[in-house]
């Protein structure tokens, strides 16, 4: 009987063991932010952007996270979203209004800190203050970029 009740707690054990350490190998950890690994950002936003994906795949079914890096000034003309964004700033400011139209005296002021929550298909505008600026994007993919205006769409001019 304690030979049993021991072989139990050992399967057990290794069982726990084993979930953990393939848990682990899901985990992300970034310690500092000069652990993430920038590259160009998608041709849908601003010439100069810079994009990290810190989780997942955007593009892909399933949750993801992604920092986006942005010149002084930039601008995301009025778009949607085909998911869910919830968007913090990380550092700098980012101006963000609801609407159709791009309306600059109409924007709200974010903060370094600050968060944003938007539903699938809300149209909206961002645009980045006097400072380079870090969000970080997350939600559930996949995730793309429609411009309201077709024309506004970066990755369209030349």
């Amino acid at each position: 009987m304690i030979f049993q009740k021991l072989a139990v707690a050992t399967i057990f054990v290794a069982a726990l063991n084993f979930a953990s350490s393939a848990r682990a190998e899901e985990m992300v950890h970034l310690a500092s932010p000069d652990a993430v690994q920038w590259g160009p950002a998608p041709p849908t936003l601003p010439k100069g952007a810079k994009a990290a994906v810190l989780f997942g795949d955007p593009g892909k079914e399933g949750p993801f996270v992604i920092r986006i890096w942005a010149p002084p000034h930039a601008v995301v003309a009025p778009h949607t979203h085909s998911s869910a964004e919830m968007l913090t700033v990380i550092s700098g400011e980012v101006y963000h209004q609801v609407g159709e139209k791009l309306d600059k005296n109409a924007g709200e002021r974010i903060k370094a800190g600050g968060f944003v929550y938007l539903p699938a298909q809300m149209a909206h505008s961002t645009w980045i203050g006097e400072e380079p600026t870090v969000v970080q994007v997350s939600g559930n993919g996949p995730f793309a970029i429609n411009y309201i205006n077709p024309a506004d769409d970066p990755s369209k001019q030349k």
